[in-house]
């Protein structure tokens, strides 16, 4: 057990309902009581572990600065394995910093970010691996991502490793063994040890690809729109984020710099970004963001490529394709809702041979359903050949 005690500020700042302060060390209770009262006159010694009890926070000069709920969870039943005392404060930030203040001045430190959860891993309550699942279950961006942090938090991964590892224990001890006492142990089995290295392998195999879909999961996609000027990059942007988040103007070259968002498409998060229009150019600042475009295909693990159909496919649009020919693509045609189209399906069989190619209108909003659908199926493809040991 470390031999300070700790408190925080656990909720996020700015008013709300409920704000939680919380303290944890060997002292917690006995600073707490320096400033608790229990409306039912109980001293917070006493008070049972896992309860809730009606409380008010008093200042220095005995004055009520808020009624509280306390809750008391004793080492090492608690998510650090010490003594946990934690505030239910109203959420207003003066209550909220005074209950801090005053643990402070009654010999708590303020603790450091992650601080808890360092003393969880320390304290033996929770392993690394339980440790990062907290930090991926607060800053998952879908839902399965939320599932696949909920079950590492719980154990699932630390078990599947602790299992590999104890097979691997066995077949070591009993090659030492075979080393050591040859006479009485004889020959290793080694068509058992065989099995066991192989079971083990699999296993490993299954872990590191099941740790690429979680990254995925995790981290999102990382996905480029790309084009020349003026096709429809940024509107198809604002389309899919559901906001304006990118200014759209009938002037080529509007785009000078990388727009992105996260998008959630089919329980995957997507981090999409709006590149500047690749063409040459004598602006100074536009060849700076034609250049971070470029930057950005080359980040990007998925290239949407994006040709206007009232313009027809122009040897712009070729010098790009040539630039993608080693890129994961979908070939995206925009203003499908013309009537003078200078891209048909022949130029399409043509220009794209083997390319998905998905027709959207980003003014009327349509194909969008049918570009998030292809999206989701190439990413699951990459995610299922990663699996089989591919290289992507």
């Amino acid at each position: 057990m470390l031999d300070d005690t700790i408190v925080a500020i656990s909720t996020p700042p700015g008013e709300g309902g409920i704000a939680l302060v919380r303290i944890s060390g060997f002292q917690a209770l006995e600073i707490a009581a320096q400033f608790i009262e229990s409306r039912g006159g109980q001293e917070l010694a006493e008070l049972k572990s896992h309860t809730l009890t009606l409380s008010l926070v008093k200042d220095d000069d005995n004055q009520i600065v808020d009624e509280v709920l306390v809750g008391i969870m004793r080492a090492p039943r608690s998510y650090t394995g010490e003594d946990v005392v934690e505030i239910n404060c109203h959420g207003g930030t003066l209550a909220t910093r005074k209950a801090l203040d005053l643990a402070v001045r009654a010999g708590a430190r303020l603790a450091q970010p992650g601080e808890f959860t360092r003393r969880a891993f320390l304290n033996g309550r929770i392993d690394m691996v339980q440790a990062e699942a907290v930090i991926e279950l607060i800053r998952a961006r879908s839902e399965k991502a939320l599932v696949l942090s909920a079950q590492n938090l719980q154990g699932a991964l630390s078990k599947s490793v602790k299992e590999v590892e104890g097979q691997l224990i066995l077949v070591n001890s009993r090659i030492e063994a075979s080393i050591d006492f040859p006479e009485e142990v004889g020959d290793p089995p080694w068509q058992e040890i065989e099995l066991s290295l192989v079971k083990a392998q699999a296993q490993l195999q299954a872990l590191v690809a099941g740790g690429k879909r979680t990254r995925v999961y995790r981290d999102g996609v990382k996905v480029a729109i790309v084009g020349k000027p003026n096709v429809g990059k940024s509107s198809l942007l604002n389309v899919l984020v559901r906001q304006d988040k990118a200014i759209v103007t009938e002037i080529p070259g509007t785009t000078r710099d990388i727009i992105e968002d996260y998008i959630n498409i089919k329980g995957i998060p997507v981090r999409i970004m709006d590149t500047a229009g690749i063409r040459a150019t004598q602006d100074a600042i536009e060849s700076i963001g034609v250049e971070k475009t470029r930057a950005a295909m080359g980040e990007a693990e998925i290239i949407l490529f994006m040709a206007d159909a009232s313009s027809g496919l122009t040897a712009e649009d070729e010098e790009i394709l040539k630039e993608l020919e080693q890129s994961h693509k979908l070939i995206i045609i925009n203003k499908d809702d013309i009537d003078h189209k200078l891209i048909d399906d022949d130029d399409i069989e043509d220009t794209f041979p083997g390319s998905r190619v998905i027709k959207v209108s980003a003014r009327e909003e349509t194909g969008i359903d049918e570009l998030e659908t292809a999206l989701a199926s190439i990413i699951e493809d990459e995610l299922a050949q990663e699996e089989r040991g591919q290289a992507l």
